[in-house]
């Protein structure tokens, strides 16, 4: 019986085995959204800053804003790069659109 040359027998070199490896998937770097204390800015404004872009509630959003109002600094949630970028400058701007200092920083995990 004679082989088709055009079809590689079982003892071709070029005969082997395909394997296909996954590209590592690795998990994006998260940011804290961390709020600053200032001698300015009210404490209502804190609160509601809170519950609007960082979707807290009205005891939670309180307790964020006590915690920066006796520790200097609070941290409002953690998040991808994008959206921590994005949440900083909404907060910024809102701030100083309402003529308030509220600084709102973001740093990595």
């Amino acid at each position: 019986m004679s082989q088709d040359p055009r079809r590689p027998g079982p003892d071709d070199p070029d005969q082997g085995v395909v394997t296909r490896t996954r590209p590592k998937l690795k998990r994006p770097s998260l940011y804290r959204v961390l709020l600053l204390n200032d001698d300015y800015t009210p404490m209502e404004f804190v609160v509601h800053v809170v519950e609007r872009f960082f979707n807290k509630g009205r005891e939670e959003a309180t307790r964020i804003m006590l915690h920066v109002h006796h520790h200097g600094v609070g941290e409002c949630g953690v998040f991808t790069y994008e959206v921590a970028e994005t949440k900083v400058t909404q907060v910024m701007d809102f701030a100083r659109k309402n003529q308030h200092p509220l600084q709102c920083v973001m740093e990595k995990q």
